[in-house]
């Protein structure tokens, strides 16, 4: 009975979510039929099991949530996301448009914008250059998420999105962990991303299929669907409603002044990582306060809040003159981050519940006993988690929470680097959680004016195919030479 209780709560949990109910009512309501069919006592599960997880996510993690929002905010405000997206398809021109929209996406997201806000800003433009190249607009969300949802997210080494920040406290790793695999996975996406949209496109000119001209959807009427919003705030950083908050800078900077931030997210990440913080003294950290508090825990975190600190600090000053409503702005910012930590909170708590289960351990079992060794084991239960709830962070948050231990017990008596781990975990979450009902695939369609039916078939190619792709390609490396 308790087996089936858990598959009932994720049927419940997937169905009520792709109609958009609130997972902050789902998630507690699938824990407490996952305990009643365990006969378990539902009161207790739901203050002490479900609650304890979901705030020591929110502790462990907010502060990422909230700095990763404001930044974001203030770079659309400022026009910093625009004047790099317009510089960007400038260069590169109609002729190399796929190319333009991808790498647009690529390097403001690994810069620390977050999702939506890149969604919001680059659509219209990536709308306005595959019409000018004539391109089918069916195309364009694949482009989008090519260069927004994939090896930015997921596998390049040092990104600041939450899905490469969650393996860290687990695995005592960096941002930075296998970046030799993390670069050769990213250029496998990027590759196999371009190469799928260039035969597509190729294919629509032989067929002479040109851009097709439809109304796109108007950023601020997406931001405001309420659908959308509940499906979205599992999917990323950003509560869409807040975009529209602020007031946006009539003028953009130049494109020195609207890099420069992202190149010092980067860079002090870099150097908090791998300088800073390892010759720091932290023998404060054998106190009785801090008791059970290590740096290889908490290091990673830290080094990606002070990059976002300091980025914010250097975005305000060159940008003093145009942000006219600054207050504002980082209002929006602050906002927009606490529904998204909230929602993730609940999925966790939901996978704190099940893995309390007496039944799970036929579950554990099970997952540790896929053929294929400990990587395509860790692959296989995170893909699975973040395929179901529609969330890479989710899903990898409730995998790691329930196995993250283990499989670092395991990794130590094999002698594989747990770097290994970080990196396949990431890049895992990042694959099926592209699935029709993901919340950032719907609002990104949404955005573009398209369908499911125009759309999806290219965009699942870029977002999930080629992810999957470079994943398998990183664990048979990691499996014969390790971390590197």
């Amino acid at each position: 009975m308790g087996l089936l209780g858990i598959l009932v709560a994720l049927g419940v949990l997937m169905w009520l979510s792709f109609r958009a109910w609130s997972v902050l009512l789902l998630a507690p309501a699938a824990a407490l039929i996952v305990a009643a069919f365990s006969a378990e006592p539902l009161l207790a599960h739901w203050t002490h099991t479900f609650m304890g997880a979901a705030a020591g996510f929110v502790a462990q993690f907010f502060p990422l949530f909230l700095l990763g929002a404001l930044f974001g905010k203030l770079m659309e405000d400022s026009g910093s996301v625009a004047a790099i997206a317009r510089t960007m398809t400038a260069k590169l021109g109609a002729k190399r448009a796929i190319l333009a929209v991808v790498l647009a996406g690529a390097l403001v997201t690994y810069g620390g914008v977050s999702l939506f806000v890149a969604f919001f800003v680059i659509g219209p433009m990536a709308m306005a250059l595959f019409q000018t190249a004539d391109i089918p607009r069916r195309l364009m969300p694949a482009a989008i998420a090519l260069g927004t949802t994939t090896f930015t997210m997921t596998a390049m080494p040092g990104t600041p999105a939450i899905q490469n920040a969650i393996p860290m406290p687990f695995f005592g790793t960096t941002p930075f962990a296998a970046p030799g695999l993390g670069l050769i996975g990213s250029a496998i996406m990027l590759a196999f991303g371009l190469a799928w949209l260039a035969w597509a496109e190729a294919g629509a000119r032989r067929r002479g299929e040109g851009f097709a001209s439809t109304a796109a959807g108007d950023a601020a009427q997406v931001a405001d669907d309420p659908r959308l919003r509940e499906r979205a705030t599992t999917a990323s950083t950003f509560d869409p409603p807040e975009a529209k908050r602020g007031k946006p800078s009539m003028q953009e900077p130049s494109f020195a002044a609207a890099i420069a931030p992202l190149i010092v997210v980067v860079a002090v990440n870099l150097l908090m990582s791998f300088v800073v913080l390892p010759r720091l003294d932290m023998a404060f950290l054998d106190e009785e306060q801090w008791a059970g508090l290590s740096l290889a825990a908490v290091s990673g975190v830290w080094a990606v809040l002070v990059a976002l600190l300091c980025a914010i600090g250097v975005l305000l000053l060159l940008n003093r003159s145009r942000l006219t409503a600054v207050r504002e702005s980082m209002d929006a910012g602050a906002n927009a981050s606490v529904l998204p930590v909230l929602s993730v909170a609940c999925l966790v708590g939901f996978g704190a519940v099940v893995a309390a289960m007496p039944a799970f351990e036929t579950v554990r079992d099970w997952v540790l006993s896929i053929e294929g060794g400990l990587l395509v084991s860790l692959a296989v239960s995170t893909n699975i988690l973040a395929a179901l709830t529609g969330s890479a962070s989710g899903g990898m948050t409730i995998a790691l929470d329930a196995l993250g231990g283990t499989y670092l017990e395991l990794a130590a008596l094999q002698g594989l680097d747990p770097a290994v781990l970080h990196r396949v975990a990431a890049m895992a979450a990042g694959t099926l959680d592209s699935l029709p009902h993901n919340g950032a695939i719907v609002t990104l369609l949404a955005v573009c004016g398209s369908t499911h039916k125009e759309s999806y078939f290219h965009l699942a190619m870029a977002a999930i195919v080629g992810p999957i792709v470079a994943l398998v390609a990183v664990i048979v490396l990691g499996s014969v030479f390790g971390s590197f």
